[in-house]
């Protein structure tokens, strides 16, 4: 599957689900539900409930998320709300606010 890109200039208000990839370095709002990866560049905002396999987190998130596989807030990344997941990392300097599920594979 390829990975499709939102812009720095792109604003989206609305639902994305699919099965591709998907890279944010623009802004999101609404609802997120991807059968593959999410990547939050430092540029990206996303207010939104999420639902993927993994997310990395390097930009901003403010919105529920369950990743069935893994989620990583790296050091530049930004989250607020509760996740559900079988496996967490958070890097130093990573902020975070929310309650934390961490459920079995």
């Amino acid at each position: 599957m390829s990975n499709t890109i939102i812009g720095q200039t792109l604003v989206i208000d609305g639902e994305i689900v699919g099965d591709e990839s998907l890279t944010i370095l623009g802004t999101v709002k609404g609802r997120i539900e991807l059968n593959n990866k999410l990547l939050v560049e430092n540029e990206g905002s996303v207010e939104a409930d999420i639902i993927v396999d993994n997310i990395t987190v390097n930009g901003t998130v403010t919105g529920n998320v369950d990743a069935r596989e893994k989620i990583e807030i790296e050091s530049t990344g930004q989250m607020i709300g509760d996740i559900r997941t079988p496996k967490l990392s958070i890097k130093e300097g990573a902020i975070f606010k929310g309650q934390i599920d961490m459920v079995m594979e």
